[in-house]
Formats: structure tokens, C-alpha cells, sequence
């Protein structure tokens, strides 16, 4: 599968986004996706997961309550709606496949065998 994340940008704390994550393929439902993000000088984090099938879906504990994952599969489209964003959301923002990461594993980067180029979100305060 191939990915291609978009809409990131400049905004003001506060502010609202939302990413996109289009898919490539036929087979973009047997994934398990997820968004992460890396700042500069810090490690690449876990932002959100979705599941395949049931689509159990996940978010850190630092954004949970202001960014919501969800995917359509009829669109072959994963999307990240951020909310209230603060000046610690500035990242790169990334977007990314799998069909081997399980619950246990889905905040390790390293779960994930496919990922999109990345998206720059910057919140000005």
C-alpha cells in the first residue's frame, strides 16, 4: 500500500485541522492504520490508531478528548480531525499501515511497515 498524507499547515492554538491519509490499492480495509508524529530533536510518537475490521480505535492520552481518528474504507482515506490544538502539537505528522500490528503493539512505531511522506502541522500561540 501506498500513502499520501495531506493538509497540514500553520494554524493558532485553539485552531482546528484536519489530516488526510489517502491509500493506494484494493486493500485498504485489511489495514490497521495509525498517525504519528515527530517533533524536531524528539522521537518519532504515537498519535491515534484505527483497526481494521471493528475498527477499534485508539488516541495518546495527550490528545484524547481534542483529535479523532477515523478511516473510510469505501475512500481508501484515513483521516485525523485535531481540535483545540496547542503549540506542543507542532510536528510532522505521518500516517501509517499495517496488517501485523495487534493491540499491544499499536503505539510502536515499529508495528507499522508502511508509512506516507508526512505533513507539517505548525500552532502558533
Amino acid at each position: 500500500v501506498q500513502l499520501q498524507a495531506s493538509g497540514g499547515g500553520l494554524v493558532q492554538a485553539g485552531g482546528s485541522l484536519r489530516l488526510s491519509c489517502a491509500a493506494s490499492g484494493r486493500t485498504f480495509s485489511s489495514y490497521s492504520m495509525g498517525w504519528f508524529r515527530q517533533a524536531p530533536g524528539k522521537e518519532r510518537e504515537f498519535v491515534a490508531t484505527i483497526f481494521r475490521g471493528g475498527g477499534s480505535t485508539d488516541v495518546a492520552a495527550s490528545v484524547k478528548g481534542r483529535f479523532t481518528i477515523s478511516r473510510d474504507n469505501a475512500k481508501n482515506t484515513l483521516t485525523l480531525e485535531m481540535n483545540n490544538v496547542e503549540p506542543g502539537d507542532t510536528a510532522i505528522y505521518y500516517c501509517a499501515a499495517s496488517v501485523r500490528v495487534i493491540w499491544s503493539t499499536r503505539v510502536d512505531p515499529a508495528a507499522y511497515g508502511y508509512w506516507g511522506q508526512g505533513t507539517q502541522v505548525t500552532v502558533s500561540s
